[in-house]
């Protein structure tokens, strides 16, 4: 008898409906959609040097209870409409995570936090999420990991990331030549940055790659490049990247493909060594490198949730705590509030010290 050679590894399959059939289900209204447009435009006019307002990603490692995103979502818009004369703020909004062996792989692929991986719940419920913050008048940020996932609901993100374990990835790099808003690269997880300025150069032309449409359909897409492309220093294996070396290191690297640098630095990862309560040392070596002229650092990230520290995910989740993350250690919303106000003061200090 013949062995199978077909599926040896499948246990079952299951069919996922179309994006088309998402976007139908949760429409985006034509008011929204003006909103994210702008956006994107603003996000990218920061990239280019064009506005001099600082960029701030800053939100949950990680979205699991949709009910605590729309609280901190409220909360982060009031700030973001105070400080608009000198921030530009994105709400974090991560429904995947990137794993280096085993642990829960965000609330798109497992929004029941069971291990059954409901994908189209997952679907639904980040589309509807998106929606709600689109309304609220905040722009989001995601990191694009699954290379279909985008055909679902990128028409509501304003930004988005490629982390530091896909940077190297050639359909990472393809994908993000078509994406219609801003990308950032994170330098590789060794702390490599030529990685990360490679992905920029490739993005920045056109591809072709394979994927679905909005019918579901397999297609072939040819991509213009991307020129709204940037760099995110977020530490590695050998050690913290947010000193000023690395941010010579950085503007260097860039100019060398003829690219005008534009870093974003991220508070967390290696940068603090994934210590929430060293967060804060990041985004203050940040706020002094603008005060001495590095205009290159055009954003800082930060991991950030209503409650400070994190939690395990328990097997009954009604025991979560509300405002805890589940995946990296957050900052606390008095801490962001804090550091928020600073950099708007410091950047306004900065902006009257350069016009006297």
């Amino acid at each position: 008898m013949t062995r199978e050679i077909y599926n040896v590894n499948i246990e079952s399959q299951t069919a996922l409906l179309s994006p088309h059939c998402l976007k139908s289900a949760f429409p985006l209204e034509d008011g929204v959609a003006k909103s994210i447009v702008n956006f994107r435009d603003e996000i990218s006019r920061i990239i280019n040097h064009q506005d001099e307002r600082l960029l701030i990603i800053v939100g949950p490692c990680s979205i699991h209870d949709v009910e605590a995103a729309i609280d901190y979502s409220k909360r982060l818009k009031e700030l973001a409409d105070e400080h608009s004369d000198t921030l530009l703020i994105v709400m974090r909004v991560y429904f995947e995570k990137p794993r280096t062996s085993l642990g829960w792989r965000g609330l798109v692929v497992d929004p029941n936090l069971d291990g059954l991986y409901n994908i189209s719940k997952g679907l639904r419920t980040a589309r509807q999420l998106l929606i709600k913050l689109g309304e609220i008048g905040l722009p989001a940020g995601t990191e694009v990991l699954d290379p279909i996932i985008p055909q679902y609901i990128a028409d509501l993100v304003s930004w988005a990331a490629i982390g530091a374990r896909t940077t190297e990835s050639q359909i990472h790099r393809e994908i993000s030549s078509g994406l219609s808003m801003p990308v950032g690269f994170k330098n590789g997880t060794d702390g490599n940055l030529s990685i990360a300025v490679n992905a920029i150069k490739s993005a920045r032309h056109s591809h072709s790659f394979i994927g679905i449409n909005q019918e579901g359909q397999t297609c072939i897409f040819k991509t213009r490049g991307n020129r709204n492309v940037h760099i995110i220093l977020r530490g590695g294996s050998s050690g913290p990247n947010y000193y000023e070396e690395d941010i010579e290191e950085a503007e260097n690297l860039l100019a060398d493909i003829g690219v005008r640098p534009s870093i974003l630095i991220d508070c967390s990862h290696a940068n603090s060594s994934k210590k929430y309560v060293r967060q804060a040392r990041v985004f203050h070596a940040a706020l002094d490198l603008l005060s001495r002229g590095r205009r290159s650092v055009r954003g800082i990230m930060l991991e950030s949730n209503i409650n400070p520290g994190r939690q395990e995910i328990s097997k009954d989740i009604a025991r979560l705590k509300y405002g805890f993350s589940i995946t990296d250690s957050c900052i606390g919303w008095k801490e962001t509030v804090e550091l928020i106000v600073e950099a708007s003061n410091e950047f306004s200090r900065i902006k009257d010290t350069v016009e006297k």
